[in-house]
C-alpha cells in the first residue's frame, strides 16, 4: 500500500497505481529484473530470503516516493525551489544518481530504525531491568527480552493504526488483500466480488514481520544457551552483537516459512499464520470502492499471459 495507491507485483512485472488529486488513475508499469536471474546462487533457499527482502525494500521505497509526488505537503510545494541539499545532490551526482542516493539512504534508515526498535531497545530495556539481578538464569533473560520485543511490536502497530494518514494507507492495504483473494478464488475482478472477500491474507508482510520476531526469539534462545556463549550473553552489547549476526539467518528462515505457508493450506500452516492474521486487525481496514478500483487495476496490469505462471 502506498500514498493513495498500491504497488502490485506479478511474476514478470510490477505495477504502481495511484489515484491523483483530480480523481484519475496514474499508472507506472515496470518489467521485473530479479537479481537471481543474473546470479542464480542468490535464488537458493535460505539465501534468497535476505536478497528478496532487500529488493522489496528498495522497490517499495521507490514506489512510495513516486506516489508521494502527486500529494505534495503544501499546496504550493510544486512552485517552491528545491532545497540546498537537493540542489547539491543534483549538482554532485546528477538527477538519476541523486535519486539512487536518496533511495539507498531511505532503505538504510529504515533498517537502522528497525534494528534500533526491535533489537537495541528490547535488549537494553531487559538489561536495565535485570541489572540488579545479575544471577538471573539465561532462560529468564531470553523470555523477558522476547516479551519486550512482542510488546514493542504490538504498541508500534497500534499507534500507527491510530494515525489518520496511515489508517487510510492501511485501507488500501485491505483493498490489496481482498483483490488478491478474489483472483485466487477465480472470481471476476469486479468491485462487487472484491468487496465480499476477507481482508486478512496469510502472505501479508505483517505476518512476515511477526514471524521474524518469533524466529529471532527462538534462534537467540538456542544460541545463548550454548556453553561458550552463555557466559558472555549476560553482557548487553554482546547480546546485541549476536542478534545482529543472527539477523540474516532469521530473515532467511522466516522467508522460507512464509513461502511454505503460502503454498499449503492445512492445520499446521493455519496455526503458523493465525497470529499474523490477528495482527492484520491493526494494519488493514475495510476499503471504499475507489480504493478497490485502484487495487483491481494494479492487479490486472501484472497478471501473467499464461495461467499458472503466478503459482506461489
Amino acid at each position: 500500500a502506498l500514498i493513495e495507491g498500491i504497488l502490485m507485483r506479478g511474476p514478470k512485472k510490477q505495477a504502481i497505481v495511484v489515484r491523483n488529486p483530480e480523481g484519475g488513475l496514474e499508472t507506472k508499469i515496470e518489467d521485473l529484473t530479479l537479481i537471481r536471474d543474473h546470479y542464480p546462487i542468490l535464488g537458493v533457499p535460505f539465501i534468497r530470503g535476505c536478497v528478496n527482502f532487500m529488493d522489496s525494500m528498495v522497490k517499495g521505497v521507490k514506489a512510495l516516493m513516486w506516489s508521494a509526488e502527486f500529494y505534495p505537503e503544501e499546496e504550493d510545494a510544486k512552485e517552491q525551489e528545491p532545497s540546498k541539499l537537493e540542489q547539491w545532490l543534483e549538482r554532485t551526482f546528477g538527477s538519476e544518481k541523486a535519486m539512487k542516493f536518496v533511495v539507498a539512504l531511505a532503505v538504510a534508515m529504515g533498517i537502522v530504525f528497525s534494528v534500533a526498535l526491535f533489537i537495541f531497545l528490547p535488549t537494553l530495556l531487559t538489561g536495565g531491568m535485570l541489572y540488579f539481578f545479575s544471577e538471573a538464569p539465561m532462560w529468564l533473560r531470553n523470555l523477558l527480552e522476547g516479551i519486550v520485543k512482542v510488546v514493542i511490536f504490538l504498541a508500534y502497530l497500534y499507534l500507527c493504526s491510530k494515525m489518520k494518514d496511515i489508517r487510510r494507507t492501511f485501507s488500501y492495504h485491505g483493498a490489496e488483500h481482498k483483490t488478491i483473494f478474489c483472483y485466487e478464488q477465480g472470481l471476476p475482478l469486479t468491485i462487487e466480488h472484491v468487496r465480499e472477500m476477507p481482508r486478512f491474507h496469510p502472505r501479508c508482510g505483517t505476518s512476515f514481520l511477526f514471524v521474524v520476531i518469533i524466529v529471532s526469539i527462538l534462534a537467540s534462545s538456542v544460541i545463548f544457551a550454548l556453553p561458550f556463549v552463555e557466559e558472555l550473553a549476560t553482557n548487553v552489547f554482546v547480546r546485541i552483537g549476536v542478534h545482529l549476526i543472527l539477523l540474516p539467518l532469521v530473515v532467511s528462515i522466516t522467508y522460507e516459512i512464509n513461502r511454505l505457508v503460502g503454498r499449503f493450506d492445512n492445520w499446521i500452516t493455519k496455526a503458523l499464520t493465525a497470529p499474523g492474521l490477528w495482527l492484520q486487525n491493526f494494519t488493514t481496514f475495510e476499503p471504499d470502492d475507489s480504493m478497490i478500483e485502484v487495487a483491481i487495476e494494479a492487479l490486472k496490469l501484472v497478471l501473467p499471459d499464461k495461467r499458472g505462471e503466478d503459482i506461489w
